[in-house]
């Protein structure tokens, strides 16, 4: 009886031993927060999900692939920040490139199928895109009043995931890390995020030595120059930031042509300095007496906004306002900013789209907003 008691133990503990190396295990593996991302570098398998979940800007939690090898941008904003972390991710394009700016885009993206945008008209192509076979579509940008419906609505509409990560000029940073995440490029996303947390602190190195004398500045658009982009208006962030906008409206303008004004009243604030964007009149107003009763014109203090492959303002308000920043630190408080202009216009067109910029095509760039006779470069 003894014998087989012992037996019967020794086998209890082979079996119980077994039973706890494999419970282990189970109790030992790592679980996944709601929202984060976890990265298959394989297939499908035991521990490794072909989808997890992923909480996006809107408040929804959608699964999507652990792997992501192909992406749809819903609109142009979606396809500057992809451009920049992931461009071998895009399997379409919202809208063509211009001549001038193919200089500045890869040649595998500048071949991609063109399928609209949701916003600004609604020329999304859901039949395109469903053809194409994405694995998922990204929206990115300020959210409208109907975001969690618009995500709902193209998801169902092409059967893939569909996300929005909202992005302003000060939260691009965070922009870019949620993507590094969701991408499965964090150490990307991460370099991106840096070089605009580090544009975002000079500014406000520069704000702090300036302090209440901030130059009194008008930006005119149109092939008139008479709309303006007025104090409080999504497209004058950067000029609010860096500038005190002259041009107060009682209605700003969500539009990127911005408020029509008339000459009148461009006399009646008088800015200090001027800033015309490129394709208005900044080459005629020297010869025109009624630009001429302006004082930034008889002194001229005004410039062309600089653009490749986007104005470097905000035309579209995306991350070439990071160039902006820099560029208007530079023009108009020289004396303050903490950077080479040069320097740091080349760091950003390396990292942001491949491109080496020589400091001869720096200087065609800025040719009508850095002028010989003005600020330096």
């Amino acid at each position: 009886m003894y014998r087989v008691r012992g037996k019967s133990r020794v086998l209890l503990g082979v079996l119980m031993l077994i039973l706890s190396l494999f419970g282990g295990c189970s109790r030992g593996a790592p679980r996944t927060p709601a929202g984060a991302r976890v990265l298959s570098q394989e297939g499908p398998a035991e521990g490794n999900p072909a989808t997890v979940p992923f909480t996006d800007s809107a408040g929804r939690t959608v699964m999507v692939p652990a792997k992501i090898s192909r992406v749809v941008p819903s609109g142009g904003l979606a396809q500057i920040f992809l451009l920049a972390i992931a461009p071998d991710l895009l399997c379409a394009v919202s809208g063509p490139y211009t001549a001038e700016e193919t200089e500045f885009i890869p040649s595998s993206v500048l071949a991609l199928p063109v399928v609209g945008q949701f916003y600004g008209g609604g020329t999304l192509n859901y039949e395109e895109i469903a053809a194409i076979g994405p694995e998922m579509v990204i929206d990115i940008g300020i959210p409208k009043n109907s975001i969690v419906e618009d995500m709902d609505s193209i998801a169902q509409a092409i059967s893939v995931p569909a996300v929005h990560i909202t992005a302003t000029l000060d939260s691009t940073p965070g922009t870019f890390r949620a993507l590094g995440k969701l991408l499965g490029r964090e150490e990307r996303g991460e370099a991106l995020a840096a070089f605009c947390e580090k544009t975002l602190a000079a500014a406000g190195e520069i704000n702090a030595m300036v302090g209440d004398r901030k130059k009194q500045v008008i930006y005119c658009t149109g092939k008139a120059g008479l709309n303006i982009i007025a104090a409080g208006a999504f497209h004058a962030e950067v000029l609010d930031l860096m500038a005190e906008n002259r041009a107060v409206v009682d209605v700003p303008s969500s539009r990127g042509s911005g408020n029509t004004i008339d000459l009148e009243q461009l006399y009646l604030w008088d800015p200090e300095l001027i800033l015309f964007s490129p394709g208005s009149v900044y080459d005629t107003v020297a010869r025109d007496p009624t630009w001429g009763q302006l004082r930034a014109i008889r002194e001229e203090a005004y410039y062309e906004v600089p653009i490749g492959p986007y104005n470097w303002l905000g035309n579209p308000p995306s991350i070439n306002r990071y160039l902006g920043i820099l560029w208007l630190g530079t023009l108009l408080y020289p004396e303050y900013a903490p950077y080479d202009l040069f320097t740091e216009t080349a760091e950003y067109y390396r990292l942001f789209y491949g491109y080496e910029l020589s400091r001869e095509r720096y200087e065609g760039l800025t040719a009508k907003g850095l002028r010989a006779g003005g600020p330096s470069r």
